[in-house]
C-alpha cells in the first residue's frame, strides 16, 4: 500500500482540492460572526458592558485553544479524518443556536461548540495538506490553506453586512451558516481521505529521531525550549490577539461614527479578504524566502494598520487600514504554521502544531478581554492603540530570537 503513496500537490491534487474546499466553509462558520454578532449584542439584547458583549469571543477562543491542544493527540491516535469530521458534528448546532437563540448565554454557549469545531475541522485541514504535500511544499500547503478559510470569513462576513442591511441581523444572515455546516459535514464523511500512510512515508523519509517525545515534552519545546518554536507561539498569540480586538471592538468603534451596518460589512470584510487572498503568494514565497523576515515585517504591519484605524475617523482611512491589517496578517499567519513545521520531526508535528495553534488561538480571548476592559475603562481608540503597541513588541521578539530555517 505504502509503495502507491507519493508526497507532493501533484500527487495528491484531488484530495488537497477538496480539503482546501471544506476549510472554506470552515472559515464560513466564523465569518457569519464577524459582522452581526456583535451588532446583535448590542442591539437586540441591549448590552452596554462591551466586556460582556465580546464574552462570545472569549468563549470561542478558551474553548478553541484548548481543542487545539488536544487535536494534534487525538489525530495521531485516531486519524486525521476521523477528528474533522468531529468537529464539524460539533459545528452542526451552531448556526441554529444564533437563529433561536432567546438571550445572550445562548450565543456564548454557540461560540463555545464553535471553538471546539473550529480547533479540530481548521487544524485537521491544515495538518492533513502538510501530510500531503511533504516537507517541500509547506509554505505553499499553508498558504492555500488559510486562503480559503479566511477568504471565506471576509466574504462572509460582507455577504452577511448586506443581508443584515437589507432584511435584518437575524435569521436571513446566520441561514449562510446552516448551508456551510451541512455541507461541511457531508463532505468530510464520504469524501475525504486519511493521510496516515503519508506520514508513514514521510517519517521514513526524514529518518525522524523525535518518535519518543511525549506530550509534555512536545509542550514545553513548541511553547518554551526551543527559541524557534517560542518566538512563533508568542507571535501566534498576539496576532490572534489583536484579531480578537478588532472582532468585538471595531464594529462598536465605527458605529460611534455612525457608520451603517453595510459598510461596516465592508470593511470587516476587506480585512480576512486581503488575509486570504495574499496568503496564495505569502505562503510560497516563505519557501523560498525564508519564514523569518516575512513573520517580523508582518507583525510590523499590523501594528501601524492599528494605529491608523485608532487615530482616523473615516471610512476611507479605515478601509486603507483594514486592506494593510490583511496585508501583514497575510505574511504572518502562514510563515508561522511553516515555521512551526520546519522546527518540528513528523511523528510530532502534529501536537507541536497543536500546541503553536493552542497558544494562537487563545489570544482570541486574550484580546478580545483586554480589549474590552481597556474600552470600558478609557475608550475604544485606546483600546486598539494599546493592542497596536503589543503587536510591534511581538514582532521585535521574532526579529531577535527566531533563527532562519528554510525547509
Amino acid at each position: 500500500m505504502t509503495s502507491a503513496v507519493a508526497l507532493g500537490l501533484k500527487e495528491n491534487w484531488r484530495q488537497f482540492c477538496l480539503l482546501v474546499l471544506i476549510n472554506a466553509f470552515v472559515g464560513g462558520m466564523v465569518g457569519i460572526e464577524r459582522t452581526v454578532v456583535p451588532l446583535i449584542g448590542a442591539k437586540e439584547f441591549g448590552i452596554a458592558s462591551t466586556t460582556l458583549l465580546v464574552s462570545f469571543i472569549v468563549s470561542f477562543g478558551v474553548v478553541k485553544a484548548l481543542a487545539n491542544l488536544v487535536s494534534g493527540q487525538l489525530a495521531d491516535k485516531w486519524g486525521r479524518r476521523r477528528v474533522l469530521v468531529l468537529g464539524w458534528l460539533f459545528g452542526l448546532p451552531v448556526p441554529f443556536m444564533i437563529l433561536a437563540a432567546p438571550n445572550w448565554e445562548w450565543v456564548i454557549a454557540a461560540n463555545a461548540l464553535l471553538g471546539v469545531s473550529q480547533g479540530f475541522a481548521w487544524s485537521m485541514t491544515v495538518i492533513m495538506k502538510i501530510d500531503l504535500v511533504g516537507p517541500r511544499g509547506r509554505g505553499l500547503a499553508v498558504g492555500l490553506n488559510e486562503f480559503a478559510g479566511y477568504f471565506s470569513v471576509g466574504l462572509t462576513a460582507l455577504a452577511t453586512g448586506y443581508l443584515a442591511a437589507q432584511y435584518g441581523l437575524r435569521p436571513v444572515p446566520i441561514y449562510l451558516g446552516v448551508g456551510y455546516a451541512v455541507l461541511g459535514t457531508i463532505l468530510s464523511v464520504f469524501l475525504v481521505k486519511d493521510t496516515s500512510s503519508h506520514i508513514r512515508l514521510e517519517m521514513k523519509q526524514a529518518a525522524d529521531e523525535g518518535r519518543n517525545l511525549s506530550f509534555r515534552e512536545v509542550f514545553l519545546l513548541t511553547s518554551f525550549k526551543d527559541r524557534n518554536l517560542f518566538a512563533a507561539s508568542q507571535a501566534g498569540l498576539v496576532n490572534n490577539l489583536n484579531d480578537g480586538m478588532s472582532w468585538g471592538i471595531f464594529p462598536l468603534f465605527f458605529t460611534t461614527f455612525g457608520l451603517g451596518v453595510e459598510k461596516i460589512g465592508i470593511l470587516k470584510a476587506a480585512y480576512p479578504m486581503v488575509w486570504g487572498m495574499l496568503q496564495v503568494a505569502t505562503g510560497p514565497l516563505s519557501d523560498k524566502w525564508g519564514r523569518k523576515g516575512l513573520i517580523v515585517a508582518g507583525m510590523w504591519i499590523q501594528a501601524g494598520a492599528l494605529l491608523l484605524t485608532a487615530l482616523t475617523g473615516e471610512f476611507k482611512w479605515w478601509l486603507v487600514a483594514s486592506i494593510f491589517l490583511g496585508l501583514g496578517t497575510a505574511m504572518v499567519y502562514p510563515s508561522l504554521i511553516a515555521a512551526v513545521s520546519d522546527a518540528s520531526q513528523p511523528s510530532w508535528r502534529a501536537r507541536s502544531l497543536s500546541v503553536y495553534r493552542f497558544w494562537r488561538d487563545l489570544g482570541y480571548a486574550v484580546g478580545a478581554l483586554s480589549a474590552g476592559l481597556i474600552a470600558d475603562h478609557f475608550g475604544f481608540r485606546w483600546a486598539i492603540i494599546a493592542i497596536a503597541g503589543l503587536t510591534f513588541v511581538s514582532g521585535a521578539i521574532v526579529a531577535v530570537l527566531m533563527h532562519e530555517r528554510k525547509s
